[in-house]
């Protein structure tokens, strides 16, 4: 992102692409009310424009010319987003419209916002921190209600409490490493090494653990999981998708190879987001076509973050299931047996004989049994039980976060081993101050500025 004025007033379309009731223009910086008053003509010939009130009145162009009737507001700096002076202009929701109105405000002394700046300026101001930037994009491309929670939390600062909490423990333990820096003659008086490291490794390094654990929950959160239907031709592939998506998106005839591609969805279960897989009846065929979608289905499965392996209830597993089933035990998975309407006795037992150190669901694709236990299969093979889950919701990590975690965990781990060696007091403070550095990074206060522009270059034009 290029370097910037800070004193210039930036401007952009703040709702999605397409038609609406209503379509908002957002500016930001210290022209904006003059700009406003320029661009708009309230129907009160003498408004006040006091702060977060909407005023009624026209858009008008630099010659006169009315392009719509709106709303303005102007929201006094320092109590904004950004901390700058913000107006709004609420018009309605047309493209063609709100492009006009935008380029108005350029003749009239704005430019064109980079993507993510109003969230950069309210980062740079102060107002936010970087975990809560982060979190306002995260907010943004949730898919579900657990992944906007958690984004949520993070957005109210929960990541930046319990940052903040070891960070002032780290900061307590290298004020006393500088004391004895200090006064190097009476280091001995000053602290004990052993339970130095003793109370490093029990309010810092353990808390560090647990969130670098929480990591991958709340990247399944954020990013879902792959979840691939696979099995022989004619199993009731297609209806278990069918019937998890409750919509009629794949094709289901008597005929086996039916499906010669991937079929992939996205749905939520259990607040997690899912990317569905419906695959090609897995089988030796000379076909060409079914052979590339049979090569396909394969692929898919060794990629899947979870197969749900399915057999045919009706006649129970045969020597074909379990050769395939061979070739993707080792994947995680579930042995789904369909068709329980139908199924007899003897067909479960023989899944639970042949498939015994496998977790079985039995369902019915046609009928709905069966699969709200199978929901809640896969949402705990994907992050574990509710009570881990509601932990996981306050402040789990992101990717980036989890990088710099571990290396403030590295950090500390040396420092405790060298306490427990007995090494020199200086060296001890360097690693502590090393930790600092990296958590400083996650909140902002010491990120670099390409790291800066990357974040914020992922986010849309307008936030």
């Amino acid at each position: 992102m290029a370097v910037r004025p800070k004193s210039d007033t930036i401007a952009a379309i703040a709702t999605a692409p397409g038609a609406g009731g209503i379509g908002i223009i957002r500016l930001s910086g210290p022209a904006a009310p003059s700009i406003m008053r320029q661009l708009f003509v309230p129907n009160n010939p003498h408004p006040e424009f006091p702060s977060h009130k909407l005023c009624y009145g026209t858009i008008i162009t630099a010659d006169g010319q009315i392009l719509d009737e709106a709303l303005a507001v102007h929201m006094h700096a320092p109590h904004t987003y950004t901390r700058e002076d913000v107006v709004e202009l609420h018009c309605h929701g047309s493209q063609l419209v709100l492009r006009q109105i935008l380029h108005q405000t350029f003749a009239f002394g704005a430019r064109p916002a980079d993507p993510g700046e109003f969230t950069k300026r309210a980062f740079l101001a102060g107002r936010i921190d970087l975990t809560q930037a982060e979190a306002v994009l995260e907010l943004l491309q949730a898919h579900t209600d657990k992944s906007a929670r958690l984004a949520a939390n993070q957005l109210q600062g929960a990541l930046t409490d319990a940052l903040e909490s070891i960070r002032g423990q780290l900061v307590s333990i290298l004020a006393l490493l500088e004391v004895a820096i200090d006064f190097p003659d009476d280091d001995a008086e000053l602290f004990d090494a052993m339970a130095l490291g003793e109370q490093l490794h029990s309010v810092v390094i353990a808390p560090l653990e647990r969130l670098i654990a929480q990591s991958e929950t709340g990247r399944i959160l954020r990013e879902g999981i792959s979840v691939v239907i696979a099995g022989r031709p004619n199993v009731g592939k297609s209806s278990l998708l069918n019937a998890l998506l409750r919509e009629d998106r794949a094709l289901v005839t008597p005929l086996a190879g039916t499906t010669r591609d991937t079929i992939e969805e996205m749905i939520s279960i259990r607040g997690i987001p899912i990317h569905l897989v419906d695959t090609a009846g897995i089988r030796a065929h000379e076909n060409p076509v079914e052979a590339m979608g049979i090569e396909r289905a394969r692929r898919k499965v060794e990629t899947a973050d979870l197969v749900l392996f399915l057999i045919d209830g009706q006649v129970g597993p045969g020597d074909a299931d379990l050769e395939l089933y061979g070739t993707l035990r080792e994947r995680p998975h579930l042995v789904v047996m369909n068709k329980r309407d139908v199924a007899g006795a003897e067909a479960v037992e023989a899944c639970l004989r042949e498939f015994g150190g496998a977790r079985l669901v039995t369902v019915s694709a046609r009928t709905g049994q069966g699969l709200d236990e199978l929901q809640d299969a896969v949402a705990e093979m994907a992050v574990g039980n509710e009570t881990e889950l509601g932990e996981t919701l306050a402040c789990a990590p992101n990717v980036r976060h989890r990088a710099v975690l571990e290396e403030a965990l590295a950090a500390c781990r040396r420092c405790a081993e060298a306490m427990r060696a007995g090494v020199c007091v200086d060296l001890l403070a360097v690693d502590v101050q090393s930790a600092l550095d990296h958590l400083g990074d996650i909140i902002g206060l010491t990120t670099p500025d390409d790291v800066l522009d990357e974040i914020f270059s992922r986010f849309c034009i307008g936030k």
